[in-house]
């Protein structure tokens, strides 16, 4: 009852502002939780401000003149609000591997509609913020909806939040023992730095690009192996 008050209170703040990030963010405030954990079956109930958020998406486009971090805040946005959306359609569901439309995975089903032209998951992610933007802090900004993955924020990226809240889900995911195991001389890590190992280390070797944001550092010459993955989905137990 608490929550859907809450909701409704948001809601009516957010339409009335007509602020479209602060949608979003309403959303992700009241389905997930600090461990990126989110209500999937709550989201189904209420899908009033993720209806709001993707009718923007669909009439909203980057300018020219945005800035790199106000485009690259919309489309992670975008990719995130996305995958909610294809996880609440697809519910109840156990791995977001479990979705197959025609013939196709979840990431390469094109249904995410952005400024009147249709993409898929696969389209946002590596043809528009992979190649426009070239940042691998972007791989714990968007989200699988996976356990093993990055933990889903509980708050919608702007272009003032977006180096700070990159480098703070980087650092909380690289030191987060459950999904990556460091030592002075092995690393256990995500599968998710064999997947896209070229994007961390264009500018450092995959150790140093950790040793950035871990609390333990890591010799030069210490073992690597890479975790399996857990594709159960992030969802509230």
């Amino acid at each position: 009852m608490k929550k859907t008050i809450t909701l409704l209170v948001l809601l009516f703040i957010s339409v009335q502002s007509y602020s479209q990030t602060d949608v979003f963010n309403a959303l992700l405030k009241t389905y997930v939780d600090t461990e990126g954990n989110i209500d999937y079956k709550g989201l189904r109930k209420n899908r009033a401000l993720l209806d709001i958020y993707l009718n923007h998406l669909e009439n909203q486009i980057p300018g020219r003149n945005w800035s790199q971090n106000k485009a690259k805040a919309f489309w992670m946005n975008a990719y995130n609000a996305y995958t909610i959306k294809l996880i609440l359609d697809s519910y109840p569901l156990k791995k977001i591997t479990d979705i197959k439309r025609k013939g196709r995975n979840a990431w390469k089903i094109p249904f995410a509609v952005v400024g009147k032209e249709t993409y898929s998951l696969d389209y946002i992610e590596h043809k528009i913020l992979r190649r426009w933007h070239n940042d691998p802090r972007v791989h714990v900004g968007i989200n699988a909806a996976s356990k093993s993955g990055p933990r889903f924020p509980n708050y919608a990226f702007t272009a003032k939040n977006l180096n700070s809240a990159l480098e703070l889900l980087m650092k909380n995911f690289i030191n987060d023992s459950s999904k990556n195991k460091i030592t002075i001389t092995k690393i256990e890590v995500s599968k998710m730095f064999e997947w896209y190992k070229g994007d961390f280390t264009e500018k450092s070797t995959l150790i140093e690009y950790i040793n950035k944001y871990s609390t333990v550092k890591v010799n030069d010459n210490a073992e690597v192996t890479f975790l399996e993955y857990d594709w159960h989905l992030n969802g509230l137990q």
